[in-house]
């Protein structure tokens, strides 16, 4: 693969980069591709600024080039950090990577914090005092499409002008579940065309007492504006699994799947799995983009996206 492939393959990376970390990604330099982001936990003051310069042979055959800033990090802990970023490299290697750092950051920031994030509960459950939750546990949790629809700004989203036509809700297809540890996996898709039809496609879903009563229901959208448009709608839904519906969109935008959403179900089973969940949830939702044709060929793309890779 060329410098030039590898360039358009940058390219998507930097602009997904950019749509879902805002303002706490920063361009340092766009001619020698040199970037900042900015790297928090929402409950810790700690704060580590990651500098990245991409080369022009990664992702294929080069790694990234980086930088941590942090003066409270201790050298032992730095140490710690590099390696395990030297570690998801080598488990990607060929792959864009800088997201996956930067949630590992993110993860050695929450643990730094020492607090655990709880998942909704409904109401009427009950847990006794001396009980920790994280948002591995609460396997009994109900679903709140209230209480999503409220969440939706963790992804900006913007709603399509009205149309005259009735929209209803498409045909919505079923993965295969799998099983890890107990902890039980299934995704859904459906073509979309409106922003309306996420709503729709959701109610349908929770129709299913099953669904309805998972521990998390994490989805991710996009929609182009029509076939020759580059302005998209799109969001994403987290349903107490931090940063999973961010992660989905981010993969969703660098396959460049358009008009269409996706759902992964997941039912806790008692034991956690750690980032396990995460590779877990987003092989679901690319399996199904890929079964159903909006993850396309090399040869099948058009335009400046026209070198990616093919699955």
């Amino acid at each position: 693969m060329s410098a030039d492939d590898n360039k358009t393959i940058q390219d998507d990376e930097i602009e997904a980069l950019s749509a879902i970390y805002g303002d706490d990604w920063v361009t340092i330099d766009s001619e020698s591709r040199n970037y900042c982001i900015k790297i928090k936990d929402e409950n810790s003051e700690n704060i580590i600024l990651m500098e990245i310069l991409f080369p022009p042979y990664y992702p294929k055959t080069s790694p990234p080039q980086y930088t941590l800033s942090a003066p409270w990090l201790r050298r032992e802990e730095k140490i710690s950090l590099e390696d395990a970023l030297a570690d998801i490299y080598c488990a990607n290697i060929g792959e864009s990577v800088i997201f996956l750092w930067v949630e590992r950051i993110r993860e050695y920031l929450q643990e730094k914090s020492g607090v655990r994030q709880e998942n909704p509960v409904s109401p009427t459950s009950s847990h006794d005092d001396t009980d920790e939750i994280s948002n591995e546990e609460d396997d009994c949790a109900e679903y709140s499409f209230t209480k999503i629809q409220e969440e939706l700004d963790k992804c900006p989203t913007e709603e399509q002008e009205e149309i005259r036509e009735e929209i209803n809700c498409p045909e919505i297809h079923h993965g295969e579940s799998f099983m890890d540890r107990k902890s039980v996996f299934q995704g859904h898709i459906a073509s979309i065309s409106h922003t309306k039809q996420v709503e729709l496609v959701l109610k349908s879903l929770y129709q299913s007492k099953k669904i309805a009563s998972a521990t998390h229901n994490i989805y991710a959208y996009r929609i182009c504006k029509d076939d020759h448009s580059e302005v998209f709608y799109q969001g994403c839904e987290d349903d107490g699994e931090t940063q999973a519906g961010s992660r989905m969109l981010h993969l969703m935008q660098i396959v460049d799947a358009r008009n269409v959403i996706v759902v992964v179900t997941r039912w806790y089973g008692g034991i956690h799995l750690g980032p396990d969940r995460f590779k877990h949830i987003n092989n679901c939702a690319r399996q199904l983009l890929d079964e159903h044709g909006y993850i396309k060929s090399k040869n099948e793309k058009k335009g400046p996206k026209s070198s990616k890779k093919k699955r």
